[in-house]
């Protein structure tokens, strides 16, 4: 339906100074699945096994999920609806959608939570799946009620921090989390936070503070995490319910005194003609196969979405060797913090605001995506179609709440808390904080002598909490002697990591306060230990040296991308923070501090009228924007509204027309919403073709809630056993 148009590389005369590898791509590595490499992530060293793909043997490493070593062997169809065939593949990587199903040993199962082990027998769906004969009488075993002091749901940012604080008081507290490891979207995370120092680990990667977070737990012997461990639902008589367990799975009751909802929250979704195709996911999911599993899963990736996760999203993946062709945005401009977008610029990422998904096209995965520029009334703009040739595109349009545990617990009077993203949706260094508040709550409403909360910690919650401010102008220094850093923030967002590294207190904020821009308070106290360039969250400080040359001063700048591409000696692209390329200069030093080993310092020698400018290094190839002779435009009304039961917008809009104004109605007459996610994925979907029908949502009835908010089998409910071993059917 569509052909385009890509065209040729342009090849800056000035790269014959550099390495053949900075601007092209061994054709070896192209074809590599794994992650070898990396900038801040080590590698481990995992058992290498066996396993069969419909009838092949291939091979993984024991205990990854199915899905990480299905994509590390190049197969992303796990396959096909039984509608219409469609392809089906990984979307959420998070065990909600049911999108990523597969048969392991003879059993559906979601490929996402299931790890892969030796000789494990692995088969795609193809239509419905159906459960092996068994002939055997199983043995019931009624479950166990567990009875707790304070139950979290959730071993994210916020259940974390909140299970120390409960922890440090002695309160026997039990933590669930459906992963095989503790910190949520913390172990995703390989770039620095923002925030308070403090109070949120500001200036530490996310994968390390998840990792401090659960030291600090494993020393407190009140606290017990059970991972792997899926809660299910919430009754009426108070009692959680939760599947606990791998491979022998079984069912627990656990009725807590206080319950703390930490959840976290679930992508969104966009509407678009082939929104459904493999290799089309959100940007979580990405990054669980990128820096978690260590999966090269993409070579050209488009993004939309121009929030944090979107910005940080294409950050990853130019660490991970994964081309970014673009990020757009259907705003003027982007909603996440402007050195994010920053960053990506400088690296040779285009970023079109004001910009929207038309469609997405493949056989039977993504090939292609065509995007088109929007006006004020947010229409498509014609004759601005730019198709992309890709085999990834993530969707970052922001998160929802997962907070269906919450709602259910107040229905039934329970006495629950929430926190991080299930309360409000917001920055990691903000739900870590807020879970130290809930936590010292409920400990509170334990009558434990923990005093009064201090109302500053309110005041610093919505702090971490707020949106970034307008982009400000900023003058220099004139000076050109001596040593100094430069500020290239022009945003005021929470973050002071500058202030509390410089060695002899130098560094400043605005008003001393945690949002104000960063400052140097005199310019001669400076020593040039580079500490503030390679703590900064936003990799957007440098340092100016004029003392050796100050014709050709030295310039500090913050690299975390791979390292084979930077060597003494060479000569690399420099660019301003917006991208714009100054010119080619020599590299003069390599180097890391202690703290920060992910950060290298590189020290290039460039021309004076340059060097307060300097910012960043060139890292992706040049390209023309791709043109597209555009032959016909997919209806929108053709893309997919609810995945699971290949409901489209055209027919929900039809019942919508013909007086529908239920949403449980809806899902009775269309079946949207019916499938295995529970319409967690096409809610947020259906409201907004609602609201653009022109009806009042305040006249649309919601659905009704399921008793259980994940897919359970009933012989584990029932606690169902065969030969001493409870079954997984």
């Amino acid at each position: 339906m569509f052909r385009c148009q890509v065209s040729a590389l342009l090849i800056n005369s000035d790269t014959r100074h550099l390495k053949p590898y900075w601007v092209s791509t061994k054709a070896n590595e192209m074809a590599l699945k794994r992650i070898t490499r990396h900038p801040v992530l080590e590698i481990p060293e995992n058992k290498k096994i066996t396993f069969t793909w419909n009838g092949k043997k291939l091979s993984g490493y024991e205990g990854e999920m199915i899905s990480s070593t299905l994509f590390a062997n190049g197969i992303q169809i796990f396959g096909h609806h039984p509608k219409d065939n469609s392809p089906q593949g990984m979307f959420c990587a998070n065990g909600q959608c049911s999108q990523c199903l597969v048969i392991a040993d003879g059993l559906p199962v979601k490929s996402c939570m299931t790890p892969l082990a030796d000789g494990m027998v692995v088969e795609s769906v193809e239509g419905l799946p159906k459960l092996p004969e068994d002939d055997v009488e199983p043995q019931i075993q009624s479950a166990d009620v567990k009875e707790i002091d304070v139950l979290i749901i959730g071993a994210g940012p916020a259940g974390l921090a909140a299970a120390v604080e409960l922890g440090k008081l002695g309160v026997e507290t039990l933590v669930l989390d459906d992963k095989d490891r503790p910190g949520g979207k913390l172990v995703l995370q390989t770039h620095k936070f923002f925030g308070s120092v403090e109070d949120s680990y500001a200036g530490t990667r996310g994968f390390e503070i998840a990792a401090i977070l659960a030291d600090e737990i494993g020393k407190l012997d009140s606290v017990d995490i059970w991972l792997n461990t899926t809660a299910v639902g919430v009754f009426s008589d108070k009692i959680v319910g939760a599947v606990k367990g791998v491979k022998n799975k079984q069912y627990r009751q656990i009725r807590p005194k206080k319950l703390l909802i930490a959840t976290g929250a679930r992508e969104k979704m966009l509407s678009f003609p082939g929104n459904t195709l493999p290799g089309i996911y959100g940007a979580g999911a990405f990054q669980t196969l990128v820096n978690r599993d260590l999966i090269k899963s993409s070579e050209k990736v488009l993004i939309v979405g121009g929030g944090n996760v979107g910005l940080i999203a294409g950050y990853h993946a130019i660490q991970a060797g994964i081309e970014v062709v673009a990020l757009i945005e259907a705003l003027p401009q982007v909603g996440g913090y402007k050195v994010h977008a920053d960053k990506l610029k400088r690296l040779g990422v285009p970023i079109l605001t004001g910009h929207t998904v038309v469609a997405a096209t493949g056989q039977d995965k993504v090939e292609a995506v065509t995007v088109a520029r929007l006006d004020q009334d947010w229409k498509v703009v014609p004759d601005t179609h730019k198709t992309y040739a890709v085999d990834t595109v993530l969707i970052a349009v922001g998160l929802a709440e997962v907070n269906e545990f919450y709602l259910k617990a107040r229905q039934w009077g329970m006495d629950v808390f929430c926190a991080g993203d299930a309360q409000e949706i917001a920055e990691a260094s903000a739900a870590m904080f807020t879970g130290k508040i809930e936590g010292l709550k409920i400990a509170q409403s334990l009558d434990l002598p923990v005093g009064e909360i201090p109302t500053e910690w309110d005041e610093k919650a919505t702090i971490l909490k707020s949106k970034p401010g307008p982009a400000r102008t900023r003058k220099q220094p004139e000076r050109e002697e001596g040593v100094f850093p430069i500020f290239h923030c022009y945003q005021e967002v929470p973050c002071n990591p500058c202030t509390s590294v410089c060695p002899v207190g130098a560094i400043r904020t605005e008003r001393d306060d945690i949002t104000g821009l960063p400052y140097i308070i005199d310019l001669d106290a400076c020593t040039g230990c580079g500490s503030c360039v390679a703590v900064c969250p936003g990799l957007s400080m440098i340092l100016v040296d004029y003392r050796d040359d100050p014709e050709h001063p030295l310039v500090t700048l913050p690299y975390e991308i791979w390292r084979e591409r930077v060597e003494v000696g060479q000569k690399v692209p420099i660019t301003d923070v917006d991208g714009a390329i100054l010119g080619y200069y020599p590299v003069q030093k390599l180097s890391t501090r202690r703290k920060f080993p992910g950060t290298l310092l590189v020290q290039v020698k460039v021309d004076k009228k340059v060097a307060k400018a300097a910012m960043g290094i060139w890292v992706q190839d040049q390209q023309i924007e791709p043109s597209l002779i555009y032959e016909k435009e997919l209806p929108p009304d053709d893309a997919i509204i609810c995945r699971c039961e290949r409901i489209t917008a055209g027919e929900i809009k039809a019942a919508i027309r013909r007086g529908i104004r239920d949403i449980n109605q809806l899902k009775a007459v269309t079946r949207a919403g019916m499938g295995a996610c529970g319409s967690k994925t096409c809610r947020p979907m259906i409201w907004r073709i609602f609201q653009e029908e022109g009806i009042d949502l305040g006249k649309v009835t919601d659905r009704v809630d399921r008793p259980l908010f994940v897919e359970v089998p009933i012989g584990i409910l029932a606690g169902a056993q065969q030969g001493g071993r409870i079954e997984n059917k």
